[in-house]
């Protein structure tokens, strides 16, 4: 799977307030993933993944296909949280 085939092209959503694309946004807005990322490097894959977590069990009541895949499939659960550190960790920092 390509590593950002799920941030493009048109998605399929119930609603137009969460889109998969926000995925990356919204976790790195995460407040204890900045602060990991500013202050403590080392724990900013703990606290992106919790982040991530915390943004994806946002998400089951929208986008409840792609929440079942990343509950249910280790793989894509590997894969998006590999993809989403990746662009997180390289987007500026505040």
């Amino acid at each position: 799977m390509n590593s950002s085939a799920i941030f493009r092209g048109p998605m399929k959503t119930e609603s137009a307030s969460s889109s998969p694309r926000e995925i990356p946004v919204k976790v790195a807005a995460d407040a204890a993933f900045k602060n990991a990322m500013k202050n403590t490097p080392q724990d900013a894959r703990i606290e992106h993944d919790k982040a991530l977590g915390r943004v994806m069990t946002a998400l089951i009541q929208d986008e409840t296909e792609l929440f079942k895949r990343f509950s249910d499939n280790p793989s894509f659960k590997k894969w998006l949280t590999d993809t989403i550190f990746t662009m997180t960790s390289e987007a500026p920092r505040e």
